[in-house]
């Protein structure tokens, strides 16, 4: 199956898609983790988990606000009970994720430049680094209530063994973050740690945000400092969209988040002395350098004289 190389880009009147590997390439973008999807990280591998109960409940958190508010202006048993119905069937799902186990991350090594991909089976993957696909897509749709946008990150693994059944062949995370931009600096989460280093991706906030960071301690902070404006807007998220209850669920479930327990990968993942690191292929090599000096051109001013 061929895959459009990095920095390909693919528009149409109402979707883009934005080709980030193969090979792994900068994309420009600062990493950020807007999912929190980073569960460990160290010197030797970075955990990336795509568990988030949190987006869920959201959504869930935000229909609720509309029906009610619908309900409010106009009082209709029919508004209730549609709205009862159609939040219900997402809160069962969100129950049953919050009961069922949360499921093993994908763990990128930097120092073997390779990928452990578990499986549900109980299996796993160990896939080359460079052969990793990515792709950010976004859709737009226009109604009579506007235009809403949608995306994904979506990262790709093949599986290394050639005798494996069609329907094993391929395995893929997606990631709700919009698209754009923003899936790309997801992404640089990942390709940042293992092109770049530990110290230019952020700390797993996982189960253990610094106060300053979660949702009450935000609004004290910006409290303290007199912004106003992000106040009224900590506050908007906790009422509105619900984000205080997210955290909170998701804290529940990723306190201690899952490890790979395989003896295989246990070994896999310990340190190797600096002279046995894996290194770049030399079309990678080429296909950064190229791919910084762009960046770096498009970064200088322009000479207006």
């Amino acid at each position: 199956m061929s895959t459009p190389l990095a920095g390909t880009t693919k528009k149409r009147m109402f979707s883009r898609n934005d080709y980030l590997a193969p090979l792994p390439i900068p994309t420009g973008e600062k990493p950020s983790d807007v999912l929190n999807t980073i569960w460990r990280k160290n010197e030797v591998f970075i955990d990336i988990g795509s568990y988030s109960i949190g987006s869920a409940v959201m959504v869930i958190w935000s229909m609720t606000m509309l029906f009610a508010l619908m309900y409010y202006i106009t009082p209709d048993p029919l508004i209730w009970g549609g709205g009862l119905i159609i939040v219900g069937i997402p809160i069962c799902f969100v129950i049953q994720g919050l009961v069922r186990e949360v499921p093993l991350p994908v763990r990128f090594n930097r120092q073997r430049r390779e990928v452990c991909v578990p499986q549900a089976d109980g299996e796993y993957w160990i896939v080359p680094w460079e052969s990793v696909t990515a792709a950010a897509t976004q859709h737009s749709s226009v109604s009579q209530a506007g235009k809403a946008t949608m995306g994904l990150l979506i990262i790709g693994f093949e599986n290394p063994d050639p005798q494996a059944k069609d329907e094993n062949k391929h395995f893929s995370l997606g990631f709700n973050c919009g698209g754009g931009t923003t899936a790309m600096a997801l992404w640089e989460c990942m390709r940042s740690y293992m092109e770049v280093g530990p110290d230019a991706v952020p700390n797993s906030r996982v189960g253990r945000a610094p106060y300053e960071e979660t949702q009450i301690g935000s609004i004290i902070t910006d409290l303290r400092k007199g912004d106003l404006i992000g106040v009224v807007w900590g506050i908007f998220c906790i009422t509105i969209l619900g984000t205080y209850l997210a955290e909170k669920l998701q804290n529940l479930k990723l306190s201690h988040p899952p490890s790979l327990t395989y003896p295989v990968i246990i070994e896999w993942s310990k340190p190797l002395p600096p002279e046995q690191w894996a290194k770049r292929s030399p079309e990678l090599e080429a296909a950064i350098a190229k791919r910084e000096a762009e960046l770096a051109a498009q970064m200088q001013p322009v000479d207006e004289t």
